[in-house]
């Protein structure tokens, strides 16, 4: 079943490239969550989830990229709207 993410934290809030440390989200039943990003790309991997976020009322799938160090992150498939639809998000709260 496909999660929506609507929230992220980073590690400067105010840097729009800077790493993304956790992702979140709210349940169907209300209830909100939060995923480290390590624990959100071992879901995918082990096909646990599948994420997307909502742009303009679009859904735009959420994959796993690998820098040019190799490091993996997520990322939105790329659209020609905004290439920075995760990245974007609000911050999630505590």
């Amino acid at each position: 079943m496909p999660v929506q993410i609507s929230c992220i934290n980073k590690s400067d809030r105010m840097n729009p490239w800077e790493r993304i440390l956790r992702v979140g989200g709210v349940n169907p039943d209300g209830q909100r969550w939060r995923l480290s990003l390590t624990d959100a790309i071992d879901g995918i991997k082990a096909g646990k989830w599948t994420f997307f976020v909502s742009v303009g009322g679009h859904r735009v799938d959420v994959v796993i990229a690998k820098s040019r160090f190799g490091n993996e992150y997520l990322k939105t498939v790329p659209d020609v709207d905004s290439p920075d639809n995760l990245l974007s998000l609000p911050e999630c709260s505590q």
